[in-house]
């Protein structure tokens, strides 16, 4: 099975976890693209969705699909996202489309996360695709040396800016054994907005195509 069909059986496959009435937590990326559009659907049975990304709100408003402010909706009960890696614990790496600060907000607020991946994102042991890091601008070389220090190999990803207003830096060469660990130690760095580490609050569910694992 291609990689496209697994990601828009995984898109669709989500959609038995909306709840008539809900407030949906909307994500970013090629498979959340394919959730977005089973999810219009579903329109006049929701309340609306609260997005991460100004891409995921266009598509939504484009679907005619009410798109509400986080503050103004309060706790949600499902946030359906996608992942460049997942773990056999369901702990995760995201932000791979510079959208991780506001994912981590809204997956924070849902009480059900429902990650929606294909098979290529499957991974035993995080690290292979390179860690997003969000930082402050100023504090890009700061963060670089620090993460020198901790034996990883810091990209600035140059030309790209964050919904937010801020820079990301890829992390190489890190294999995450302890990945709960590393996400609280890079948290206390000043100049981190978000590490793209899922891992203190991993998914609940993981659909890979339409097979729950």
């Amino acid at each position: 099975m291609s990689n496209v069909n697994e990601k828009r059986l995984a898109g669709e496959a989500a959609i038995r976890h909306v709840e008539d009435g809900a407030i949906v937590g909307v994500g970013t990326g090629s498979t959340v693209a394919f959730f977005i559009e089973a999810l219009a659907d579903l329109k006049d049975r929701i309340q609306g969705a609260v997005s991460s990304s100004d891409q995921s709100t266009a598509q939504l408003s484009k679907l005619g699909i009410p798109v509400l402010d986080l503050n103004a909706a309060g706790p949600l009960t499902l946030y359906v996202d996608g992942a460049d890696e997942c773990d056999p614990h369901k702990r995760l790496i995201k932000g791979g489309g510079a959208a991780l600060t506001r994912e981590k907000i809204v997956a924070a607020a849902s009480a059900k996360f429902v990650c929606i991946i294909d098979s290529s994102k499957q991974v035993d042991l995080l690290g292979k695709f390179p860690l997003p890091i969000e930082v402050i601008p100023m504090a890009r070389s700061l963060i670089g040396r620090e993460i020198v220090k901790l034996d990883g190999h810091p990209v600035w990803r140059d030309g790209v800016v964050t919904d937010n207003g801020n820079w990301i830096i890829d992390v190489h060469g890190w294999q995450i054994t302890d990945p709960v660990a590393l996400e609280n130690q890079l948290n206390q760095l000043p100049g981190i907005v978000t590490v793209g580490l899922f891992a203190r609050r991993p998914a609940d569910v993981v659909l890979v195509g339409d097979r729950e694992i």
